[in-house]
């Protein structure tokens, strides 16, 4: 950072030239970040710098370029300053190759090369760094959001809903929000989309339209295929506090937020999304406070495409009353891209300062695109178009906002170089730096408490088991029913069987009375005689000695 020490620094200084106006106007009086030196009729001037006021910082930016042009240098250098002068800073390592800031760098003789071209003072520093991961997928401390937190509209936008779907996943949250449902991770929101189209919730939603069979099943696909991503990592508890982002170190310089996305680098959507709900929530938590000699947090949106790539209406319009209402709470977005063409027209008119690395215009969609960026820029006395495609790694076109607002004259710039690593620290250190941390120990360990999954599955049980009860009961009381029935008829079939038995024996007992007594045969008068009845007495008296014996066994005696 610098601050002008000429009183005649912004006064165009006689007839000198484009070149001495193009300076005047980045001639701050205040506070400045150093970009580097004024590139000019194909030579770097050093005396004539090129910086940011940091008091317009706020106003929001745009980094871009094609890739292998420098633009995570940029990043870097912007970042060391914004610190140095007390102003925490966020940024996303998509490639790990930032967690350098936190160690000085290498001295070497490219490094002189540009701090002798640019006029800079280069001194090896490292600075203040809290290393960050999504869900604690790779190094740092874990990021988690609840769903709640995260909402429909950011939701719909990583599931990847047309705008029907997204509007059905609104009423989900509308109505876990209504009941009081947490949703704290991703069965949660499932196990709500299934209860409202289930029989049991399907009239919880009937007064405001109802939740169609064919939606729920598509927004669940669009869950289980986003878990075997491995996203539900990124949801639950404890969620992270983004105003852990607002903090300063104790020698005063603000703390430098790293994003480490190396591990999840193959899920682009996922990620600038999560980045754009860490944006949202410092929107809902942070004051307003207006306009502020620096900014309380710069946040860096590296990747910005992929954010906006394949947006809803409502997706985009969320992004663009952000950016445009964020200012007034004292943070200012960098948007790090490729072209300014990424970037929606309504957000790009938002981003007051612009550092355009160069540009390749190796097919027709390049050569439209080059065109494109010309136009961003307000009349320049270089040939952009040619400048664009002519730059070198480490070289950008800059305009930014002056102290009153205006932009600044276009101005090639050569950049200075970062005094920390340029390049990743090695893994050790990196994790050492992460278990020594004072939050490491806060964020670490995941909570699965009492949410919506566990409130929705009890109440479930329970009407699944009353219903069984009931089913149970009804089930017995036909069986008795059933079995009176049967006794009923049995007792029925009894009785008549009884009559009928009654009747047969009165018919057979008066047939009896009414029959004469037979004479006797010839056999039963010989029976009835006297002689027979002696003679049968007699061999009775014998049988029943021999049938007596034998049943005790013992030896027949003769008489």
């Amino acid at each position: 950072m610098s601050e002008s020490t000429d009183p005649d620094a912004a006064t165009p200084v006689g007839e000198a030239g484009p070149a001495a106006r193009i300076a005047a106007g980045y001639a701050f009086t205040g506070p400045a970040l150093d970009l580097g030196a004024l590139l000019w009729d194909g030579a770097c001037l050093p005396d004539r710098q090129i910086r940011i006021p940091l008091s317009m910082l706020n106003r929001h930016g745009l980094v871009a370029g094609a890739t292998g042009t420098g633009k995570t240098k940029t990043l870097q250098l912007i970042a060391e300053q914004l610190s140095a002068n007390g102003v925490p800073v966020f940024l996303a390592d998509v490639k790990g190759d930032v967690s350098g800031i936190s160690a000085p760098g290498t001295p070497n003789e490219k490094i002189a090369e540009r701090a002798a071209d640019v006029a800079q003072e280069w001194r090896a520093t490292g600075f203040p760094v809290e290393f960050y991961s999504l869900g604690g997928i790779g190094p740092g401390i874990p990021v988690r959001s609840t769903v709640t937190s995260f909402g429909p509209v950011l939701m719909s936008k990583v599931l990847q809903l047309n705008r029907t779907q997204e509007q059905s996943l609104g009423l989900v949250f509308h109505y876990a929000d209504s009941k009081g449902l947490e949703l704290v991770d991703l069965k949660d929101l499932r196990a709500v989309a299934a209860f409202l189209v289930s029989d049991q919730g399907k009239p919880e939603l009937k007064g405001i339209g109802g939740l169609s069979t064919v939606t729920a099943g598509v927004i669940l696909r669009a869950l289980t295929a986003f878990e075997q991503q491995g996203a539900s990592e990124f949801f639950g508890e404890p969620e992270f506090d983004t105003g852990e982002f607002l903090r300063t170190a104790a020698d005063g310089r603000g703390v430098v937020s790293v994003l480490e996305l190396p591990a999840v680098q193959d899920k682009p959507q996922l990620f600038s999304t999560f980045l754009m709900w860490l944006l949202a929530d410092l929107f809902n938590d942070l004051p307003e406070v207006g306009d502020l000699e620096q900014p309380k947090l710069v946040f860096f949106f590296d990747e910005a495409h992929l954010l906006f790539n394949g947006a809803s209406k409502a997706f985009l319009d969320s992004i663009t009353q952000t950016v445009r209402l964020i200012r007034s709470k004292g943070v200012g977005v960098f948007f790090v891209t490729q072209t300014p063409k990424d970037v929606p027209a309504d957000v790009l008119a938002q981003l007051g300062n612009r550092v355009q690395h160069a540009l390749r215009a190796f097919t027709p969609d390049d050569a439209k695109a080059l065109k494109a960026t010309v136009k961003t820029f307000p009349h320049s006395a270089y040939d952009l178009e040619e400048l664009l495609t002519g730059l070198g790694t480490g070289e950008a076109v800059v305009t930014v906002l002056s102290e009153n607002g205006a932009p600044t004259p276009v101005a090639a710039t050569r950049l200075r170089a970062p005094q920390s690593l340029m390049g990743p620290i090695d893994a050790a250190a990196l994790d050492a730096a992460v278990k020594g941390s004072l939050l490491y120990s806060r964020y670490a360990e995941p909570v699965d408490r009492e949410s919506a999954y566990e409130k929705i599955s009890a109440e479930q049980a329970a009407a699944e088991a009353a219903a069984e009860a009931a089913a149970a009961a009804a089930e017995a009381a036909a069986e008795a029913e059933k079995q009176a029935k049967a006794e009923a008829k049995e007792a029925k079939e009894a009785e008549k069987q009884a009559k009928a038995e009654a009747k047969e024996a009165k018919e057979a007992e008066k047939a009896a009375r009414g029959a004469p007594e037979p004479d006797p045969s010839l056999a039963e008068q010989v029976v009835g005689s006297g002689l027979f009845r002696s003679l049968a007495r007699s061999i009775g008296t014998q049988l029943g000695r021999e049938i007596s014996r034998s049943i005790f066994g013992t030896a027949r005696k003769r008489r």
